[in-house]
């Protein structure tokens, strides 16, 4: 039944894959066009009369937290057509501020020329807007994920399997520049982890995690799916007489005592790690340093370059992975395996799908009835082949076969900037 199960998955990504080329093609245009929308914005020729939205990097959470408020802050900047601005002095992770360790957001608009900014409220026509927390607001922003821009649905629908991750990752991209001593730190962990042949990245989150936002999950959950992904790969490879690959690991933890335990359960895997990006993770202590924000960056550059992740979704950081992934490829809505949460932003709009087709419960079973066109708000994924959610239409919460619904992602009016 595996192999039956392979044969298919590897005959639909054969499917996908026939109009690769153009497709590709397709989304390093759509890609183009929108990292030129925003560096315009981002650098307007008169910045003092420019509209603005002030944005802190307060927050006291994780460096993918931090990462995704930035990234919201940025989409409502984009949709109110205004030039974002980042405080980042005091910065726990870096006192000196976002500037040393990355690009600046803007080369031409930094201040608000002493102008105090008011707080947002949706609508309001105040020039200099600071955006709150996405958590402190009583209501999100009508421009928070999963929405996307009306403007380019109908593009990004020909070549992209979830279209709201691959606008969310447009802004990752944007935001996560590294300065060039960054840059050739990362390109030196590159040639170690060494992408030439196939690799799958495992992001195994524990410390502080367990027991208030994870459960505990361990290693051989993650290696099953590492050889389920290696079991396909080389099913593709053999119907061309190839030998069997070689099979490779990038493992980011902040486990330190993980590795040795992997390398001794998974003999037959080649285990890359950086054992001192665990201990500065792992270590509370040291959480918000700079050392340990190296750590975390680098980790999120490696997983988002591997061929496939495996990991729990309840984790910013393999989000923000998998949302860098999406720029790489013009599809890497299914490169990953997730063995918790479904793919989520938090502050995000209601997460939906829509049956497409019937379905009728067992009776006696905890599943609910689904007719075509019923909406569904998805309460999350039991990757047993049912998800949880509740009908909109009868009110039942409940199990339903996940293969009968799609996802819905609202179309948002978005300024379109012709210049």
């Amino acid at each position: 039944m595996i192999d039956q199960q392979n044969a298919l998955i590897n005959n639909i990504e054969e499917f996908r894959d026939q109009n690769l080329e153009a497709r590709g093609e397709a989304a390093r245009k759509l890609q183009d066009l929108v990292q030129k929308r925003i560096n315009y914005l981002q650098n307007p020729k008169d910045c003092r009369s420019n509209r603005k939205l002030v944005c802190a990097i307060h927050k006291k959470c994780g460096f993918g937290c931090q990462l995704h408020h930035l990234s919201y802050c940025m989409m409502t900047a984009y949709g109110t057509g205004r030039t974002m601005i980042l405080v980042s002095k005091l910065w726990l992770y870096n006192p000196g501020g976002w500037e040393e360790i990355f690009e600046p957001l803007s080369a031409t608009c930094t201040q608000t020329f002493n102008f105090k900014p008011q707080v947002w409220r949706d609508c309001m026509p105040r020039r200099i807007m600071m955006l709150p927390a996405v958590d402190q607001l009583p209501k999100a922003p009508r421009f928070a994920p999963l929405g996307i821009p009306e403007d380019l649905a109908d593009e990004l629908d020909q070549f992209h399997g979830s279209p709201g991750v691959w606008w969310v990752g447009q802004f990752i991209k944007y935001i996560f520049r590294p300065r060039p001593w960054l840059r050739k730190e990362l390109d030196g962990y590159e040639v170690t982890v060494d992408y030439s042949t196939p690799i799958v990245g495992v992001h195994v989150r524990r410390t502080d995690k367990i027991g208030k936002e994870a459960s505990f999950h361990a290693i051989d959950e993650y290696m099953k799916h590492v050889d389920d992904w290696f079991d396909r790969y080389d099913q593709q490879r053999n119907s061309q007489q190839q030998e069997p690959t070689r099979r490779r690991v990038y493992l980011a933890t902040d486990d330190p005592t993980l590795l040795p335990i992997a390398k001794a359960k998974f003999p037959h895997y080649t285990f890359v790690s950086f054992v001192h990006f665990s201990r500065t993770a792992g270590s509370l202590f040291h959480r918000y340093s700079t050392d340990s924000l190296r750590g975390v960056i680098a980790d999120i550059h490696l997983l988002s370059k591997c061929n496939y992740l495996v990991c729990t979704f309840s984790s910013q950081v393999c989000r923000v992975a998998y949302e860098l992934m999406q720029t790489l490829h013009p599809d890497a809505s299914n490169y990953f395996h997730s063995l918790d949460d479904v793919y989520y932003y938090g502050g995000q709009t209601a997460h939906e799908q829509t049956a497409v087709l019937d379905h009728d419960p067992k009776p006696g079973s905890q599943e609910i009835e689904l007719r075509v066109g019923d909406v569904v708000g998805i309460a999350g994924n039991h990757w047993d082949g049912f998800s949880k959610g509740t009908n909109r239409r009868t009110k039942q919460t409940g199990l339903y076969p996940s293969y009968k619904t799609k996802e819905i992602f609202p179309l948002v009016k978005y300024p379109t900037y012709p210049q």
